[in-house]
């Protein structure tokens, strides 16, 4: 690497008589530069002197350098730049170094403690630099290093002096960098924490010898070079590291409702925390883009007022992280046992991501006084008598990431009488800043508040389509926890409806049930592993019409179809057959068939054997076996779990891989063992005995089988 120098470039360093200053002095004049070694020669105080710019002149020629000493004081800045004039017939490089310390606290500090540590740091600077500002214009070329503070970036006890100069050097340094941009003088600043005569008795000592000046040397000498194109930063450098330092700007938030409102201490107080909550600040560079970003900000504050018209709006503000994100994964069924789910439960996974359904959370308005607001006189609307009926997601832009906060805007587009019932049709718009992220619309059914001369049907309202008639082209299945709901609840959903039997009971349930979102992202996870490569990135839309509520502890049968890009899909319930949520379907880009996770069907079984073979008999026996008139379903375990289900449909009659028409008789019985069975190594009737064969519906019409089926399927 070629080293870079300093040749024929003159540089004027204050305070340059030890420490930083000393060590910026031996660098650069090691690398050609020829040195003003200014230092008053004084105590960190500024009283006394000595020579202490003579030694280090001398030590820079003892080793081949150029350099000249100058005593002047900072605060007569244009004699030190007439030094460099008058030696060297020009200067290049100009470092404000030189400092003083007058620590006390507050109530101590006299006006000449704080007017001595201004005059050195902040007029010093002035001085120096206002002196050679003139040459560096006239050549098109200067570089200019402030020395600012840690005291300086966030203050310290006893240094309010201190720390209020070294602050100013940071806006000194911020204007005269747009000054100086189109003549080629770049203008940064060093925050620097070395040991020097500043610090050598407030430091540690073991601190003060690993605190060397020379790890910041090189940084100082870097920003110092022709080669450097930064300017107006603020650079942070201590023990041999360093980072920039910048002021960034929360977001912030009107401090009214609506353009109309008036904005008073009250209204104040009600948004103080979205004014200081730093989630999604940003760094501006130039103060006309303050101006800049407070006028958009305004803009679409007015722009979303207006599209409020006469609708009854609610705005919020949605937060969330990665914790939300596994939270709500495990709500809807996700599982470490499948592999496939890991991405959306382990926040330092590779793939990390959130389920699609969870963002129709931001969008939830129930809490919100919208429907009851839109209700005509005479008919209410509370938690006693609302249902989520229907629900949809678009998502119009890129898919969120894992983390952010979002604006959602939430309005009763619609409210339709369906005689007994009002339907509230409630549309959200969520914005990050000023852009459209995606959209949801719930229906919310009123129960008992309908026969109010509305109109029944909307040209706003997404509405539900209907499946294929045909066998679905693939059937997953998983059964829900008993604490489902109340592990779901926790997303944001406190209904006591879904964990407090009472209110269940007084509900006309017989114990809390689930919430439709959470059987609802049960649904779509399986359609997305199943069809979607399991890639939340590949959802464009979803809706869904919620039928029948689902208790905790019931298996959900997801059956899917797919037509073009659109899977329609409805869920059942294993035990009773129940259909709950219907008219549903995923949109999405691209439809891919993946292996299905494992609460589906699974690898080839040792069992799979038995029901071709089950399949050939039947083949011989139709009549004999649509005399059985029954639907068998078996679910087949591997480790307690349910791996793969198979139905013999004695109706029409056929054999399916998977869930078919509604069971009559259930079995359950684990791989191994029906082979066990299928072989006679293993009496059934023993078998049920034992409890290795559970049989659930219509036990006596399982006995019919065994005229059917012959020694070696003894099912």
């Amino acid at each position: 690497m070629d080293l870079l120098r300093f040749d024929g470039r003159v540089a004027v360093i204050t305070g340059a008589g030890g420490g930083l200053g000393k060590e910026y002095a031996l660098l650069l004049a090691a690398r050609g530069a020829k040195v003003v070694v200014n230092d008053l020669g004084s105590a960190r105080d500024g009283v006394g002197k000595s020579n202490f710019a003579d030694t280090v002149v001398k030590e820079i020629r003892d080793k081949g350098g150029v350099a000249v000493a100058d005593y002047n004081s900072v605060v007569n800045g244009e004699k030190i730049i007439k030094t460099a004039i008058d030696n060297f017939g020009r200067i290049d490089i100009l470092i404000n170094n030189a400092g003083i310390l007058r620590d006390k606290s507050f109530l101590k500090l006299s006006e000449q403690d704080w007017d001595l540590v201004h005059a050195v740091h902040l007029k010093g600077a002035y001085k120096t630099t206002h002196a050679a500002w003139e040459y560096f214009r006239k050549q098109n070329y200067g570089r200019i290093i402030m020395t600012s503070s840690n005291a300086g970036i966030y203050g310290n006890f006893g240094q309010t002096n201190y720390s209020a100069a070294k602050l100013g050097l940071v806006g000194f340094c911020y204007a005269l960098a747009l000054e100086g941009a189109k003549y080629n003088i770049k203008v940064n600043t060093i925050v620097p924490t070395a040991a020097s005569r500043l610090t050598e008795d407030i430091l540690p000592p073991d601190m003060f010898q690993a605190m060397k000046p020379d790890l910041i040397a090189p940084v100082v000498a870097y920003m110092s070079h022709e080669s450097f194109d930064g300017t107006g930063h603020v650079i942070d450098s201590t023990l041999g590291y360093a980072s920039k330092v910048h002021f960034v700007k929360s977001v912030g938030t009107p401090l009214k409702k609506k353009p109309s409102d008036p904005v008073t201490i009250e209204s104040v107080k009600d948004f103080w925390p979205k004014v200081v909550d730093m989630n999604g600040a940003k760094h501006i560079d130039k103060i006309a883009e303050v101006s800049m970003d407070l006028a958009d900000r305004l803009q679409v504050f007015e722009n979303r007022a207006k599209l409020d018209g006469d609708r009854y709006t609610y705005w919020k503000d949605y937060n969330y992280d990665s914790k939300d994100l596994s939270l709500y994964a495990l709500g809807v069924g996700a599982s470490v046992l499948n592999p496939s789910d890991l991405k959306f439960l382990y926040e330092s996974h590779e793939e990390f991501t959130a389920l699609p359904t969870f963002f129709i959370l931001a969008g939830m308005c129930m809490e919100a006084p919208l429907v009851p607001a839109a209700m005509p006189p005479g008919k209410h609307a509370d938690f006693t008598n609302i249902l989520h009926g229907e629900q949809y997601i678009e998502f119009v832009d890129d898919f969120p990431g894992t983390e952010g906060t979002f604006q959602v805007r939430n309005y009763v587009v619609d409210l339709l009488d369906k005689g007994s019932s009002a339907v509230g049709i409630v549309n959200s718009e969520i914005f990050q800043g000023d852009k459209l992220l995606y959209r949801t619309q719930q229906h919310i059914f009123v129960v008992g508040q309908g026969g109010f001369n509305g109109p029944r049907k909307s040209d706003n309202s997404i509405d539900v389509q209907p499946a294929p008639k045909r066998k679905p082209d693939a059937v997953v299945e998983q059964r829900t926890a008993e604490d489902q709901a109340a592990l779901y609840r926790l997303s944001g959903d406190y209904n006591p409806l879904h964990i407090d039997p009472n209110v269940a009971v007084a509900s006309g349930h017989t114990k809390p049930i689930l919430h439709g979102l959470c059987s609802l992202g049960f649904s779509v996870r399986h359609v997305l592993a199943q069809f979607g490569d399991n890639s939340p990135a590949n959802v464009k839309a979803i809706k869904a019409r919620f039928a029948k509520p689902v208790v905790p502890g019931q298996t959900i049968v997801t059956e899917m179809w797919v037509e073009g890009k659109r899977v329609h899909f409805q869920s059942k319930l294993k035990e009773t057959g129940n259909v709950v949520i219907t008219g549903a379907y995923v949109d999405l880009k691209n439809v891919g068939k993946v292996r299905p996770s494992a609460v589906s069907a699974s690898d080839s079984l040792a069992s799979d054997a038995i029901f071709i073979k089950i399949k050939e008999e039947i083949g011989k026996n139709v009549a004999k076996a649509k005399s059985i008139n029954g639907v068998f379903l078996y679910n087949i375990t591997v480790n307690g779990k349910t791996v793969k289900q198979w139905t013999l449909d004695l109706k029409t009659p056929e054999v399916i891989e998977g869930v078919g028409p509604k069971a009559d008789t259930t079995l359950t019985v684990s791989d191994a063992d029906i082979v066990e069975i299928a072989t006679g190594k293993l009496n059934p009737q023993a078998a049920f005995m034992k409890g290795k064969l559970k049989i659930a519906g219509n036990i006596m019409l399982a006995q019919k089988l065994g005229p059917l089926l012959k020694n070696d399927a003894k099912l």
